[in-house]
């Protein structure tokens, strides 16, 4: 029987360090919105989610959910774990592949490759994001990757506030209990110095600067563009 596999994206407005960073706005459009253009060039998928809270803060995530044609869930705010399982059962999703509203900048490519090794190995939790193991990969262009019968039992049994919140963490300080696979970076595009992550004003600036540079040349950039503009342009503007 075929699985089926939807993306599930964490995004909510009331976020500290960088509040409303998900909506803040690029080339004049919010992050988020640029992130679901990306999202969609993905081929093993069938839906986009996002899964948002139900404070009325939100309500502007759910309508940019609307018109940017894909779907959304409302759950808890700090209970991610219960946030994505309660969004993968609404969905009936089989494999989750899970995001951050943080990464603007996510590789259609690499996310198409997690979905195939993930299956390929029949993991339980698959990542190609160096977010706890240095895989070599940059950060904020992969994934990761859950089954829906794992997830559940991290869902039912994990009490321990960190875990719900970071629900990664069920996985990888559990290996005696679920199938980890997790995907090395090939050498073309290792480069664990670049963060393309939004949490801070800086990181923030650095997004807004290479989106400003590449997406007019080329909308459907890829990593391979990015690093070649990290190192050939951002890293030499810096120098003078």
């Amino acid at each position: 029987m075929k699985k089926k596999i939807d993306i599930i994206v964490e995004a909510r407005l009331s976020s500290k360090r960088l509040p409303k960073k998900v909506m803040l706005k690029v080339l004049e459009r919010p992050l988020l919105d640029l992130m679901i253009e990306r999202l969609k060039r993905i081929n093993f998928i069938e839906n986009i989610i996002i899964a948002t809270t139900t404070n009325k803060i939100d309500d502007e995530i759910v309508n940019l959910a609307n018109n940017s044609g894909v779907k959304f869930f409302r759950g808890s705010e700090n209970d991610l774990l219960d946030r994505y399982y309660k969004a993968a059962i609404a969905f009936n999703a089989d494999i989750i592949i899970r995001l951050p509203g943080d990464q603007p900048a996510p590789e259609a490519q690499e996310i198409d490759d997690l979905v195939l090794f993930h299956k390929n190995g029949n993991y339980d939790f698959s990542s190609n994001i160096p977010d706890v193991i240095n895989n070599g990969y940059p950060d904020g262009i992969g994934a990761e990757a859950y089954n829906i019968k794992s997830l559940k039992y991290a869902w039912m049994t994990s009490i321990d506030p960190r875990k719900r919140e970071h629900p990664h963490f069920n996985f990888y300080e559990n290996p005696s209990r679920f199938y980890l696979g997790i995907m090395q970076c090939r050498d073309e595009i290792r480069r664990p110095d670049i963060k393309i992550d939004v949490n801070t004003q800086e990181e923030y600036d650095f997004v807004h600067e290479l989106y400003r540079y590449l997406y007019p040349r080329n909308p459907e950039f890829t990593i391979i563009d990015i690093i070649y503009w990290y190192d050939n342009i951002y890293l030499k503007e810096r120098i003078i």
